[in-house]
Protein backbone atom coordinates (compact mmCIF):
# COMPACT_ATOMS: atom_id res chain seq x y z
CA UNK A 1 0.00 0.00 0.00
CA UNK A 2 1.17 3.30 -1.13
CA UNK A 3 0.52 6.63 0.93
CA UNK A 4 0.62 10.38 0.13
CA UNK A 5 3.34 12.78 1.32
CA UNK A 6 3.40 16.62 1.83
CA UNK A 7 5.73 19.11 3.01
CA UNK A 8 5.82 19.22 7.35
CA UNK A 9 3.90 22.90 7.70
CA UNK A 10 3.64 22.48 11.62
CA UNK A 11 6.60 23.12 13.95
CA UNK A 12 7.94 21.22 15.44
CA UNK A 13 10.72 21.45 18.80
CA UNK A 14 13.82 19.25 19.18
CA UNK A 15 17.20 18.60 21.45
CA UNK A 16 20.51 18.21 20.70
CA UNK A 17 23.45 17.77 22.85
CA UNK A 18 26.46 20.01 21.15
CA UNK A 19 29.83 19.75 22.03
CA UNK A 20 29.97 23.62 23.58
CA UNK A 21 33.48 24.77 25.45
CA UNK A 22 33.55 28.55 25.50
CA UNK A 23 30.97 31.52 23.67
CA UNK A 24 33.18 30.70 20.65
CA UNK A 25 31.64 27.65 20.18
CA UNK A 26 28.17 29.31 20.64
CA UNK A 27 28.70 32.24 18.72
CA UNK A 28 29.66 29.87 15.89
CA UNK A 29 26.32 27.55 16.29
CA UNK A 30 24.56 30.81 16.59
CA UNK A 31 25.89 31.52 12.85
CA UNK A 32 25.34 28.36 11.50
CA UNK A 33 21.38 27.92 12.78
CA UNK A 34 20.68 31.48 11.36
CA UNK A 35 21.40 30.23 8.09
CA UNK A 36 19.26 26.90 8.27
CA UNK A 37 15.66 27.88 6.60
CA UNK A 38 12.57 26.75 8.45
CA UNK A 39 14.03 27.40 11.50
CA UNK A 40 11.86 30.05 13.93
CA UNK A 41 13.86 29.91 16.80
CA UNK A 42 16.67 28.44 18.79
CA UNK A 43 18.17 28.21 22.04
CA UNK A 44 21.78 27.43 22.84
CA UNK A 45 23.15 26.54 26.32
CA UNK A 46 26.67 26.69 27.02
CA UNK A 47 26.80 25.07 30.71
CA UNK A 48 24.55 21.93 29.54
CA UNK A 49 26.06 21.41 26.01
CA UNK A 50 22.18 21.85 24.56
CA UNK A 51 20.44 23.66 21.84
CA UNK A 52 16.96 23.11 21.25
CA UNK A 53 15.29 24.32 17.82
CA UNK A 54 11.97 24.90 16.82
CA UNK A 55 10.82 24.82 13.44
CA UNK A 56 10.03 22.78 9.99
CA UNK A 57 13.65 21.67 9.17
CA UNK A 58 14.48 18.21 9.39
CA UNK A 59 16.71 17.18 12.50
CA UNK A 60 19.63 15.53 9.74
CA UNK A 61 19.65 19.34 8.32
CA UNK A 62 19.97 20.55 11.99
CA UNK A 63 22.35 18.13 13.02
CA UNK A 64 24.74 18.75 9.79
CA UNK A 65 24.49 22.32 9.83
CA UNK A 66 26.51 22.16 13.41
CA UNK A 67 28.31 19.44 12.33
CA UNK A 68 29.87 22.01 9.83
CA UNK A 69 31.35 24.50 12.57
CA UNK A 70 33.41 21.26 13.51
CA UNK A 71 31.41 20.21 16.21
CA UNK A 72 29.62 16.75 16.82
CA UNK A 73 25.93 16.78 17.78
CA UNK A 74 23.18 14.03 19.18
CA UNK A 75 19.66 14.09 19.27
CA UNK A 76 18.17 13.67 22.49
CA UNK A 77 14.43 14.17 22.01
CA UNK A 78 11.66 15.27 19.56
CA UNK A 79 8.29 15.86 19.76
CA UNK A 80 5.97 15.35 22.72
CA UNK A 81 6.34 12.27 24.80
CA UNK A 82 5.31 9.08 23.43
CA UNK A 83 5.31 10.53 19.94
CA UNK A 84 8.42 9.47 18.23
CA UNK A 85 10.14 6.55 17.03
CA UNK A 86 13.35 5.57 15.55
CA UNK A 87 14.68 2.67 13.48
CA UNK A 88 18.65 2.07 12.86
CA UNK A 89 19.00 0.60 9.50
CA UNK A 90 21.52 -2.21 9.06
CA UNK A 91 23.65 -3.99 6.57
CA UNK A 92 23.14 -7.87 7.11
CA UNK A 93 25.96 -8.62 4.30
CA UNK A 94 29.18 -10.72 5.78
CA UNK A 95 31.03 -7.91 5.00
CA UNK A 96 29.48 -4.99 7.43
CA UNK A 97 29.88 -7.01 10.07
CA UNK A 98 32.23 -4.24 11.71
CA UNK A 99 30.59 -1.37 10.46
CA UNK A 100 26.51 -2.08 9.98
CA UNK A 101 24.43 0.80 10.35
CA UNK A 102 24.23 2.33 7.15
CA UNK A 103 21.00 4.98 8.36
CA UNK A 104 18.82 5.75 10.25
CA UNK A 105 14.87 6.88 10.69
CA UNK A 106 13.75 9.29 12.75
CA UNK A 107 9.85 8.92 13.10
CA UNK A 108 8.06 11.66 15.00
CA UNK A 109 4.05 12.21 15.46
CA UNK A 110 3.65 15.97 14.52
CA UNK A 111 -0.24 15.17 15.33
CA UNK A 112 -3.30 12.52 15.52
CA UNK A 113 -2.88 10.37 12.43
CA UNK A 114 0.22 12.00 10.85
CA UNK A 115 3.88 11.33 11.27
CA UNK A 116 7.54 12.79 9.85
CA UNK A 117 10.05 11.05 9.11
CA UNK A 118 13.01 11.85 8.50
CA UNK A 119 15.33 9.14 6.77
CA UNK A 120 19.49 9.14 6.28
CA UNK A 121 21.63 7.12 4.19
CA UNK A 122 25.10 6.76 4.63
CA UNK A 123 27.83 4.58 3.09
CA UNK A 124 25.80 3.12 0.03
CA UNK A 125 27.01 2.57 -3.39
CA UNK A 126 25.75 5.62 -5.80
CA UNK A 127 21.72 5.00 -6.91
CA UNK A 128 17.80 4.55 -6.19
CA UNK A 129 17.20 3.22 -2.95
CA UNK A 130 13.66 2.17 -1.87
CA UNK A 131 12.22 2.56 1.97
CA UNK A 132 9.04 0.83 3.33
CA UNK A 133 7.86 -0.42 7.13
CA UNK A 134 7.02 -3.69 7.25
CA UNK A 135 4.66 -6.14 8.74
CA UNK A 136 6.87 -7.57 11.36
CA UNK A 137 9.88 -6.54 13.08
CA UNK A 138 11.90 -9.92 12.81
CA UNK A 139 15.51 -8.97 11.33
CA UNK A 140 16.97 -12.23 12.67
CA UNK A 141 16.97 -12.77 8.90
CA UNK A 142 18.01 -9.42 7.95
CA UNK A 143 15.03 -7.78 5.38
CA UNK A 144 13.67 -10.92 4.23
CA UNK A 145 12.43 -11.98 7.79
CA UNK A 146 10.37 -8.64 8.06
CA UNK A 147 7.34 -9.56 6.45
CA UNK A 148 4.81 -8.08 3.62
CA UNK A 149 4.53 -4.18 2.87
CA UNK A 150 3.05 -2.48 5.34
CA UNK A 151 3.91 1.21 3.93
CA UNK A 152 5.61 2.39 0.91
CA UNK A 153 8.09 5.22 0.53
CA UNK A 154 8.81 7.43 -2.49
CA UNK A 155 12.40 6.39 -3.08
CA UNK A 156 15.35 8.21 -2.23
CA UNK A 157 18.47 9.18 -4.17
CA UNK A 158 21.76 8.15 -2.88
CA UNK A 159 23.96 10.43 -4.72
CA UNK A 160 25.99 12.77 -2.26
CA UNK A 161 30.05 11.96 -1.71
CA UNK A 162 29.79 10.01 1.66
CA UNK A 163 33.37 10.31 4.25
CA UNK A 164 33.50 7.34 3.19
CA UNK A 165 35.84 6.57 0.33
CA UNK A 166 33.47 5.69 -3.16
CA UNK A 167 30.38 5.66 -1.34
CA UNK A 168 27.56 8.15 -0.88
CA UNK A 169 24.41 9.42 1.08
CA UNK A 170 21.06 10.62 0.45
CA UNK A 171 18.57 11.63 2.54
CA UNK A 172 14.78 12.40 2.78
CA UNK A 173 11.82 14.47 5.05
CA UNK A 174 8.49 13.26 4.41
CA UNK A 175 5.42 13.24 6.55
CA UNK A 176 2.69 10.28 6.21
CA UNK A 177 -1.27 9.81 7.50
CA UNK A 178 -0.03 7.25 10.15
CA UNK A 179 0.03 6.66 14.21
CA UNK A 180 2.99 5.82 16.38
CA UNK A 181 1.08 3.22 17.89
CA UNK A 182 0.79 1.68 14.43
CA UNK A 183 4.37 1.03 13.83
CA UNK A 184 6.18 0.66 17.16
CA UNK A 185 7.35 -3.41 16.89
CA UNK A 186 7.65 -3.26 13.30
CA UNK A 187 10.70 -2.89 10.41
CA UNK A 188 11.56 -0.43 8.33
CA UNK A 189 13.49 -1.92 5.16
CA UNK A 190 15.47 -0.04 2.18
CA UNK A 191 15.89 -1.87 -0.38
CA UNK A 192 18.23 -1.46 -4.03
CA UNK A 193 15.28 -2.81 -5.60
CA UNK A 194 11.43 -1.50 -6.29
CA UNK A 195 9.03 -4.10 -4.78
CA UNK A 196 11.76 -6.40 -3.90
CA UNK A 197 14.31 -7.54 -0.86
CA UNK A 198 17.89 -8.99 -1.62
CA UNK A 199 20.20 -9.74 0.75
CA UNK A 200 21.54 -6.20 0.41
CA UNK A 201 18.38 -4.46 1.86
CA UNK A 202 18.88 -2.35 5.23
CA UNK A 203 16.32 -3.61 7.73
CA UNK A 204 15.75 -1.88 11.66
CA UNK A 205 13.21 -2.81 13.94
CA UNK A 206 10.89 0.60 14.68
CA UNK A 207 11.16 1.71 18.68
CA UNK A 208 10.32 3.91 20.75
CA UNK A 209 13.04 7.40 21.69
CA UNK A 210 12.72 10.05 24.27
CA UNK A 211 10.66 12.98 23.38
CA UNK A 212 11.88 16.76 24.20
CA UNK A 213 12.99 16.98 27.55
CA UNK A 214 12.38 13.44 28.46
CA UNK A 215 16.76 12.20 28.30
CA UNK A 216 18.85 15.16 29.82
CA UNK A 217 21.49 12.40 30.75
CA UNK A 218 25.18 12.93 30.68
CA UNK A 219 26.87 9.58 31.75
CA UNK A 220 24.98 6.47 30.82
CA UNK A 221 24.03 4.05 34.04
CA UNK A 222 24.68 0.76 32.11
CA UNK A 223 28.32 1.46 30.93
CA UNK A 224 29.16 4.61 32.47
CA UNK A 225 30.56 6.54 29.46
CA UNK A 226 29.67 10.09 28.64
CA UNK A 227 27.71 10.61 25.90
CA UNK A 228 30.31 11.87 23.64
CA UNK A 229 31.96 8.18 24.57
CA UNK A 230 28.87 6.53 23.14
CA UNK A 231 28.82 8.36 20.52
CA UNK A 232 32.36 7.07 19.51
CA UNK A 233 31.09 3.61 19.71
CA UNK A 234 28.10 4.21 17.69
CA UNK A 235 30.21 5.86 15.15
CA UNK A 236 32.73 3.21 15.24
CA UNK A 237 29.89 1.01 14.20
CA UNK A 238 28.60 3.26 11.36
CA UNK A 239 25.98 5.41 12.82
CA UNK A 240 26.97 9.36 11.46
CA UNK A 241 23.39 10.78 11.32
Amino acid sequence: MTIEFELLTELQQTVYNVELTCQSCVDSVKQALSKVNGLTRFDIDLQNQRVSVEGITAPSTIIKAIQETGRDAIIRGTGQPNSAAVSILESFNEEDKFAPVKGLARIVSTNEGKLLVDITLNGLPKGTYYPSFRNSGDISKGASSTGGLFYEFPPIEVNEPSDLSGLYSGQNFISANLKITDLIGRSMIVSNLQNSINPSSLAGVIARSAGVWENDKQVCSCSGKTVWQERQDAQQHGVRA
